[in-house]
C-alpha cells in the first residue's frame, strides 16, 4: 500500500465525479461563462483533457529517462485549450474520458523504480513522479468546481482539502499574505493545525475547507476570522485580540506544481501521518 494506491482511488471517483457533471451539460451551457475569468465551460473541459495528456507526458519522461516536458510551451498551452473550448458537448465528454483513461493507464504502467525519477513542470520546482498524481488530482477538483455547475469548493472531499492545505502552506512560507494560519474543525473547533512564521501579515483562523478555498483564490476569505500580526491561540485554543470586521489580503498566486522537500520514493500516504 502506498500513496500511489490511495491516489488512484480518489481519482478515480473525482474523474467519475467530473465526468457526470459534463455530461449533463449541452452545447449551450458549455458556451456559458464559467467562474473562471475570460474562460468558457468549454475552455475549463479542454483544459482538464489536455492535463491528463500533459501529465502522461510526466509519466512517460519518468519511466523512460527521456526528458518529455509537460507541454511544449506556454503558448502551445493556451492553443490548444483554445482550439479545443468550441467543440460540442459530446466531443468535449469523450476527450475528457478518453484523456482521463489515458492516465490511468499510464500510472498502471508505470515501474515501481520509476516513481522516484524527477519530473519538472513549466514552473519549478522539480519533484518525484509520484506527485504527479497528486497535481492531477488537484486539476480535477478544483476545475470542477469552477464550472460552475453545482459543484463547489464546499463539495471537496476532505482528503483532498486537508492534502492541498498541508501542501499549499508548505510552498508558502516566507511569502504568504498571513503570518500564522490556524484550522480549526467546523463541527468541534478543535485545532486541526497551526502554521507559523509564513509571513508578515496577520493571523487568520477558519475551518481547513475555508482556508484553502481562499489560498486558491476561489473564495475572498470573508468567512475567515483575523487577528493581528504574530497572535497565536491562547491557552483555550482561542484566538485571541480577533479583528471583527477584518477580511484576510489577497491570496497569493497558486498554485506551485510541487512543496519543496518532497521525500524521493513514494510514501505510505500523503501528508505523512503525525
Amino acid at each position: 500500500m502506498s500513496v500511489i494506491d490511495e491516489i488512484e482511488r480518489e481519482l478515480a471517483d473525482a474523474t467519475e465525479r467530473l465526468l457526470a457533471t459534463a455530461a449533463r451539460l449541452t452545447d449551450e451551457d458549455l458556451r456559458a461563462p464559467s467562474l473562471l475569468p475570460g474562460w468558457t465551460r468549454g475552455h475549463v473541459l479542454t483544459h482538464v483533457a489536455r492535463n491528463a495528456d500533459s501529465c502522461v507526458n510526466l509519466l512517460t519522461w519518468a519511466r523512460t529517462g527521456v526528458r518529455t516536458p509537460q507541454y511544449p510551451s506556454a503558448a502551445a498551452r493556451a492553443a490548444g485549450i483554445e482550439a479545443g473550448a468550441a467543440r460540442p458537448a459530446g466531443e468535449q465528454v469523450a476527450d475528457l474520458r478518453d484523456s482521463a483513461e489515458r492516465f490511468a493507464a499510464a500510472v498502471k504502467g508505470m515501474p515501481a523504480a520509476a516513481w522516484a525519477a524527477p519530473v519538472s513542470a513549466m514552473t519549478p520546482p522539480e519533484h518525484p513522479a509520484w506527485y504527479v498524481p497528486i497535481r492531477r488530482l488537484r486539476e480535477i477538483e478544483v476545475h470542477h468546481a469552477d464550472l460552475g455547475a453545482g459543484y463547489g469548493w464546499a463539495d471537496w472531499p476532505e482528503t483532498y482539502v486537508r492534502r492541498e492545505l498541508h501542501d499549499t502552506l508548505r510552498w508558502l512560507g516566507g511569502t504568504c499574505p498571513v503570518g500564522v494560519v490556524v484550522a480549526r474543525e467546523p463541527e468541534t473547533g478543535v485545532i486541526a493545525g497551526v502554521w507559523t512564521d509564513l509571513g508578515d501579515g496577520p493571523s487568520v483562523e477558519g475551518s481547513p475547507r475555508e482556508l484553502l478555498a481562499w489560498l486558491a483564490g476561489r473564495t475572498t476569505g470573508e468567512r475567515l476570522r483575523l487577528a493581528p500580526a504574530g497572535t497565536l491561540p491562547g491557552a483555550d485554543g482561542a484566538l485571541p485580540g480577533q479583528v471583527p470586521d477584518g477580511s484576510p489580503p489577497a491570496a497569493p498566486p497558486w498554485p506551485k506544481s510541487a512543496p519543496e522537500g518532497l521525500p524521493a520514493e513514494p510514501p505510505a500516504t500523503w501528508p505523512p501521518a503525525r
